[in-house]
């Protein structure tokens, strides 16, 4: 299953005109840059510290819950470090203090953290890290109007899926998303949509930019993976 393919106006049953196509520049998916060398950095006590299904905190929208003891993580190389966003930690991100500033002045209750024990290779304490998840899931995705493929299987949260393969182009719904500048879909888990404000603050203060992303993707979600499909396909052409 997939949303409408029409390059024109996207049109209901009843006739009425769809505007709310796929936009360049609303919202983008923000996530880790993937490649590069291992930043060799452990979290030495997962086992204690996540318990089943695997999660530090309720996803409940209030924080991480309290736990018996602090994440502790390990530069395991001297000439190894972890970018301010990397992933892997347990199922959760990890962010710098620079990041957190940012995610929480932008959006408070969008995310939550929980701070951890950075040791350095040789043994004294390193700067400030925090384990982050986004606690927001808004219903927002407008699949009438997206160009996505929807897996159907009742195995699936809610009974669907939302793949976020090549080609893929996102539509929202504005009276659903609101004020939020950052939230997750209930049928991906794993895709987080951010904003232009977020997204703008980010590359702002020096995260995401192509020249250095800091391990900070942003990646506009009306041309996800598109350009990496023949011109025909390429927003600026349909």
């Amino acid at each position: 299953m997939t949303g409408n393919n029409d390059k024109g106006s996207f049109a209901l049953d009843d006739g009425d005109i769809v505007i709310n196509r796929p936009k360049l520049g609303e919202f983008y998916i923000l996530g880790v840059e993937m490649g590069g060398p291992e930043h060799g950095v452990v979290f030495e006590n997962r086992n204690q510290v996540v318990t089943p299904p695997g999660r530090l905190y309720q996803r409940n929208g209030a924080a991480f819950r309290l736990f018996n003891e602090m994440p502790r993580l390990r530069q395991s190389r001297p000439d190894r470090m972890v970018n301010d966003l990397a992933s892997s930690f347990g199922g959760h991100w990890l962010v710098s203090e620079p990041l957190k500033r940012i995610f929480e002045s932008v959006d408070p209750e969008g995310f939550a953290f929980a701070e951890c024990e950075f040791i350095l290779h040789d043994g004294s304490v390193g700067p400030k890290h925090y384990l982050c998840d986004v606690v927001r899931t808004l219903d927002a995705v407008d699949e009438t109007t997206s160009r996505i493929r929807i897996e159907l299987d009742n195995d699936f949260p809610g009974g669907k899926y939302y793949s976020e393969g090549s080609g893929a182009r996102f539509a929202f719904k504005k009276d659903v998303v609101g004020s939020a500048h950052v939230f997750l879909t209930p049928y991906n888990s794993m895709m987080v949509f951010c904003d232009r404000t977020l997204r703008d603050t980010l590359i702002e203060q020096g995260f995401g930019k192509e020249s250095d992303t800091r391990g900070v993707s942003l990646e506009d979600a009306a041309a996800l993976g598109v350009y990496t499909l023949p011109p025909s396909y390429w927003p600026e052409n349909r």
